[in-house]
């Protein structure tokens, strides 16, 4: 049995990635230490934040961070207020891909990019 996930992003700037989820998720980072930064999401989950040297490190130099613009990730949000956590996440830096609107499972959910190009999705029920 599990008991409690972490979902791993691997950005090119640490303290910025910092900055920047503190920001989205407004909660300060519960762990942030050289090499990994933590913050709680619901339900007992952690997003954590570790520098792509990290991961060449720990698979000994046989992968690099890719190069290609295409996102490897996505966090899907749902939140209370799709629009407040619209504009922090503006205010921090996120690039819009697709602006809030009704989709096909239900959801009204916008698309944005962080700073490490990782696909963010705000969503309310």
């Amino acid at each position: 049995m599990v008991e409690r996930a972490h979902l791993i992003l691997f950005v090119r700037d640490q303290e910025r990635a910092r900055a920047f989820w503190e920001a989205v998720l407004a909660t300060p980072a519960t762990l942030h230490v050289p090499g990994m930064t933590e913050l709680p999401l619901p339900g007992g989950a952690v997003l954590g934040l570790m520098p792509e040297a990290g991961i060449e490190s720990l698979l000994d130099g046989a992968v690099r961070p890719s190069t290609s613009d295409v996102p490897r990730s996505e966090v899907y949000l749902v939140v209370a207020d799709l629009e407040a956590a619209w504009a922090r996440a503006l205010a921090a830096g996120a690039r819009v891909v697709q602006d809030p609107a009704p989709r096909s499972w239900g959801h009204v959910a916008g698309y944005l990019r962080d700073p490490d190009g990782h696909l963010l999705a705000l969503a309310r029920a």
